[in-house]
């Protein structure tokens, strides 16, 4: 029978990739964001725009002043961009950036790494398995 430990383990086994993606990004010198502004950023580049502060606080399930904060941060960085609605001038849209695109291909490229060296793991676990047995 299994222990606890080894039961845990082989459940968390998934988070080894995202941990990999983490520790790159810690490596790679990048402004730290909190998951509330990664959210934030990828919704803003991996979903169909317009973007409004309203709409992003509707579909992050939180207010508009917590998407307010993130924008300041994002935005100081260069990952996004703040526009008035010049039709309605209550209205902000929030638009990408070549800053922040760069920024998120390079997030993509560390996240790319951590998966091929999770399938190399397995496949180098998958050939000690088989020579052991």
């Amino acid at each position: 029978m299994a222990s606890e430990t080894q039961r845990s383990g082989h459940a968390l086994e998934p988070l080894a990739e995202w941990m990999s993606t983490l520790i790159g990004y810690v490596q790679s010198a990048r402004p730290d964001l909190t998951n509330r502004q990664m959210a934030l950023l990828m919704l803003v580049y991996l979903t169909d725009g317009p973007h409004t502060v309203r709409g992003l606080a509707a579909k992050l399930r939180v207010s508009k002043p917590v998407v307010t904060r993130a924008l300041n941060t994002l935005g100081a960085l260069g990952y996004l961009r703040r526009q008035k609605d010049e039709s309605d001038l209550r209205n902000i849209f929030v638009e990408r950036t070549q800053t922040g695109t760069q920024f998120l291909e390079e997030f993509a490229g560390l996240i790319e790494r951590a998966e091929k060296n999770g399938a190399n793991r397995q496949r180098s676990k998958q050939d000690e398995s088989r020579t052991t047995h």
